[in-house]
C-alpha cells in the first residue's frame, strides 16, 4: 500500500517557526515533523511515498531528495492552497490502488495499524482513525456521526452544531474512488475544497466507511505550543516504565502503535 502525505500548507499559525521553512520541516524532538510521518507510514508497510508540497517546497525536496530509508518519494505540487480535496487530486495520476493518507502536521503514537488491517479486510471502501474530543471542541474539526455498526454515516467540516463529538484525526485509508469524489466537490463557505465534502459524497453514493477509534494519542502541530506538547509526549513515551528497560518500552510502543 502506498502512502500520501499532505504537506503543502503555509503553517501561518506556527509562526515564527515557519517564517523560513514549511511546517513539515519544523523539528519535534530533534527531527522534522515529516520525518515522524515517514517513519510512521513506513512502519505500516508503505511501498512508495507521495508527498504533496507547496509553501517553500524546495526545503522539503532538498532535504529528502528522492527517497527515505530506501522507499521512493514522488513530489506533487499544490500551487494554490485551496483545500485538502484539491491537494489530494495532485496525486491522482500516480495512485491506482488502495492507499493511506496522512496529514503532514500530525504526530501519532496510536493504533494506525488497525486502520490498515480494516482496509485490507475489504470490509469497507475506506477507514478512518477517529477520536472523541470534548463537545465544546468538536466544532474545530471534521466531525463524524456513526451507526451502531461503527460505520460513518455523516461527515461535517467544522459544524456550528456538531452531530457528535467524534472527530477525524488525520489518518485515513481510501480506494481510488475518493478521487472521483474530490472532482465533484464544490467550494465550501470557507472557499476551500474540503475533503470532508468528498467523503460525504462517497457516503451518499453507497460506499462504506468504517470508524476506528484511536487507542493512544496524537498531536496536531498547528501552533508553537503544540510542537512543545508533542515533544513532551514523545519524551514521556521514551522513558522506560518502572521495572522495565528502554528496549522493552520501545517494543511496547511499536506493538501498540505500529509506527
Amino acid at each position: 500500500m502506498d502512502a500520501v502525505i499532505l504537506a503543502a500548507g503555509q503553517g501561518t499559525r506556527l509562526r515564527p517557526l515557519t517564517e523560513d521553512k514549511p511546517k513539515g520541516m519544523v523539528e519535534v524532538a530533534g527531527k522534522p515533523i515529516l520525518t515522524h510521518c515517514f517513519e510512521q507510514v513506513l512502519a505500516l508497510g508503505a511501498e512508495e511515498l507521495y508527498v504533496v508540497v507547496g509553501y517553500k517546497k524546495q526545503a522539503i525536496i532538498d532535504y529528502y531528495e528522492d527517497e527515505f530509508e530506501g522507499v521512493p518519494i514522488t513530489y506533487t505540487h499544490q500551487r494554490e492552497q485551496n483545500g485538502l480535496a484539491r491537494a489530494l487530486l495532485t496525486v491522482e495520476e500516480h495512485v491506482d490502488d488502495d492507499f493511506m493518507l496522512l496529514l503532514g502536521d500530525n504526530i501519532f503514537e496510536a493504533n494506525l495499524c488497525d486502520v490498515i488491517t480494516r482496509q485490507r479486510e475489504e470490509r469497507a471502501d475506506a477507514a478512518f482513525l477517529v477520536e472523541e474530543v470534548p463537545w465544546e471542541e468538536a466544532s474545530r474539526y471534521g466531525v463524524c456521526d456513526t451507526n451502531k455498526y461503527g460505520e460513518i454515516t455523516e461527515v461535517v467540516e467544522k459544524p456550528e452544531d456538531p452531530p457528535s463529538n467524534l472527530v477525524m484525526t488525520g489518518f485515513y485509508t481510501f480506494t481510488p474512488a475518493i478521487f472521483h469524489a474530490c472532482h465533484l466537490v464544490q467550494p465550501s463557505n470557507r472557499g476551500e475544497y474540503e475533503i470532508s465534502d468528498a467523503i460525504d459524497l462517497l457516503l451518499h453514493s453507497g460506499r462504506t466507511i468504517d470508524a476506528i477509534r484511536m487507542d493512544g494519542w496524537r498531536v496536531d502541530v498547528g501552533y508553537p505550543e503544540d510542537r512543545d506538547a508533542a515533544e513532551q509526549r514523545l519524551q514521556e513515551d521514551a522513558v522506560p516504565a518502572e521495572g522495565g528497560s528502554a528496549d522493552d518500552d520501545s517494543a511496547s510502543v511499536a506493538q501498540s502503535g505500529s509506527e
